[in-house]
């Protein structure tokens, strides 16, 4: 896969208009493991391998443990969320795919015993800009950095 345009550079006014939404996303008040979880579950669902070495990158900088970055991909079946992180996860799940879930009831049901309309509100604007983030870095091929490859024991 080759990169086929520079984003940033051809509009960097889009780009600085993405910047600012995702300043607002990051400084909203929202607990970093509930940021990270949306970021990396929406990089997940839209294939988007740029933001998922990122934000997988970023989560263990910040400390979340392997098991919880590893099992995103497989949420429902793990044990390792708590309700909050699992509601959160189905909310994402809808809102990432809306065109084919509609956004259901019952995720949204799940999401308000345990968030304000605030949070949802916040919750919602940040999927929103990952789910910009993945589509112009799926669609213009963003390549992500390779790491040091290194040998097995």
């Amino acid at each position: 896969m080759q990169p086929r345009f520079n984003f940033a550079k051809a509009a960097p006014d889009a780009y600085k208009a993405v910047a600012a939404l995702e300043q607002y996303v990051q400084s909203s008040g929202l607990e970093r493991r509930f940021i990270h979880l949306i970021k990396l579950r929406a990089s997940q669902i839209n294939g988007c391998a740029y933001c998922v070495d990122m934000h997988v990158k970023e989560a263990r900088h910040d400390g979340l443990s392997e098991q919880w970055i590893n099992l995103m991909c497989v949420w429902r079946e793990s044990p390792v969320y708590d309700a909050r992180e699992r509601a959160l996860l189905g909310w994402v799940d809808a809102v990432t795919n809306i065109a084919k879930t509609g956004a259901p009831d019952a995720d949204y049901e799940a999401l308000k015993v345990h968030f304000s309309e605030k949070e949802m509100t916040e919750i919602t604007v940040a999927i929103g800009a990952i789910n910009i983030w993945n589509r112009l870095a799926v669609g213009f091929r963003s390549q992500h950095p390779i790491d040091k490859v290194t040998k097995a024991a």
